[in-house]
């Protein structure tokens, strides 16, 4: 019997996978386990391998092409099977969540329950039902087409498994009474193109002809017409990490309310301290302990003094975590990736370090695990390497906060014998007014200044 060789799901946040290299070619046969082509996600490389033995009928799409995750790339079976079903499932474009009324399917057509993830970071959610308005319940497509239509996620009622809120969820809110096909909704997404209630395709299906046949009429007010540039220039798709985080910071900045406070607080401690580690033994292994690792470790102890920015919001309720799984911006060939270190308020500071370690070398390496990448409870962006002065970070949502450490300067501080100069540590926490008034937020900078002033104290938490 021929089976559906589908793109797998990388946790949550991975919406859709490029075809690398196929290491099968159609007609070739293949083993269970055997790695049958090597794909890139927004974050890292993978191997997607054989679900069975048997030769490879069809391939549907060739290297270079961007696929929608759960989405069938290929069918393997017997030579000479028939597999027009599946050819005729292709051409409607059918995802696996869009089947069986947004039930999935696995490989043998069988209905099967989809695991929902949630924030006990990598703990399936087997018995517990999703409340309606958890924006954390929400599959890619559905937040992205949410986005472009303006829709309030929390007004939205969840008709997916365990009450997730998928695609026609967000249609119907939106007016948009026939789902779109994947090509459509990314082009929905990606050109700001406008869909008809219902299209040419099966059931009333909107294709991506239908977008782009009701895309003239509302094109002559819109569209951005590109300037007529002399020389030469070149255009490349935005694809990959890229696309990702353009996404996330647009969706971000359309959905709360976020403002910056900008503060300094004197280094003296922190840069005498990073001195003592650096001159330790070797066999010690505290010579690689960071500007950086050394804030995420105190930050996290404050944290637990302030709940509240160590938080998510979701529009009609919050989410306090108990501890603090620290993300922190990772600057990587792909671009900006965000690793998170689970549970840094119970790490020591040499344990926190190593894993921030093994962390940035994963996700430069390409090799960081999807569950690695989310689930951050606070977060932290670290420019002073640059000499940046002051940034305004961007949140990360659901969370209500991030912290941006900016430069060491020399700042004047009055003391009893005149004016010294000492050197001052850079910081803005940017926040989800939505979530915390500029009080609280000003309490946990103060708890931030006077725990780096005073390193020696923290360090002993």
């Amino acid at each position: 019997m021929a089976t559906a060789l589908l793109m797998p799901k990388q946790g949550n946040s991975v919406e859709s996978c490029v075809i690398l290299e196929w290491s099968k070619k159609e007609g070739e046969t293949v083993k269970t386990g055997e790695t049958v082509l090597e794909a890139e996600t927004d974050k890292a490389t993978i191997e997607v391998e054989s679900v069975c033995d048997g030769t490879i009928l069809k391939i549907y799409y060739p290297a270079d092409s961007e696929v929608p995750v759960q989405k069938m790339i290929a069918v393997i079976g017997e030579p000479g099977e028939d597999i027009s079903s599946f050819d005729a499932e292709f051409a409607a474009g059918a995802s696996v969540e869009e089947r069986a009324d947004g039930d999935l399917v696995n490989e043998a057509g069988a209905a099967a329950p989809e695991t929902v993830r949630d924030a006990s970071y990598g703990i399936p959610e087997s018995s517990a039902a999703v409340k309606s308005g958890d924006n954390s319940a929400v599959s890619p497509r559905a937040r992205n087409i949410a986005a472009a239509k303006g829709v309030d996620l929390s007004t939205v009622a969840g008709s997916g498994p365990k009450g997730r809120i998928i695609e026609r969820d967000v249609l119907t809110v939106a007016g948009q009474t026939e789902p779109l096909t994947p090509a459509a909704a990314a082009a929905l997404v990606e050109k700001g193109l406008s869909a008809p209630v219902s299209g040419s395709g099966i059931g009333g299906r909107v294709r991506l002809q239908d977008l782009e046949t009701a895309a003239p009429a509302a094109a002559g007010a819109s569209q951005v017409q590109m300037p007529d540039f002399p020389g030469s220039f070149r255009d490349e798709a935005v694809r990959g990490v890229r696309k990702l985080t353009a996404a996330r910071m647009m969706e971000s900045l359309n959905s709360t309310a976020q403002l910056t406070h900008s503060f300094s607080a004197i280094a003296e401690s922190l840069l005498d301290y990073r001195r003592k580690l650096k001159d330790a033994p070797e066999e010690l292994g505290l010579g690689r302990v960071s500007i950086n690792d050394i804030l995420m470790f105190v930050v996290s102890r404050v944290l637990k003094e302030y709940p509240e920015f160590n938080a998510h919001w979701y529009g009609d309720s919050m989410r306090y975590f108990d501890s603090v799984h620290m993300g922190f911006a990772c600057d990587t060939p792909k671009g900006l990736l965000v690793p998170v270190i689970r549970f840094a308020d119970r790490l020591t500071l040499k344990a926190l370090s190593d894993e921030s370690a093994r962390l940035i070398a994963a996700c430069r390496d390409g090799k960081a695990q999807p569950d690695e990448l989310s689930g951050a409870s606070f977060t932290m962006s670290n420019v002073g390497a640059f000499g940046i002065d002051s940034f305004t970070p961007i949140i990360n949502p659901p969370e209500v906060a991030i912290l941006g450490v900016c430069s060491t300067q020399l700042k004047p501080v009055r003391t009893g014998d005149g004016i010294e100069y000492k050197d001052h540590i850079g910081f803005s926490l940017t926040y989800d007014h939505q979530a915390n008034d500029g009080a609280p937020a000003s309490r946990f900078c103060a708890a931030v200044i006077k725990a780096v002033e005073n390193l020696d104290l923290y360090l002993a938490l």
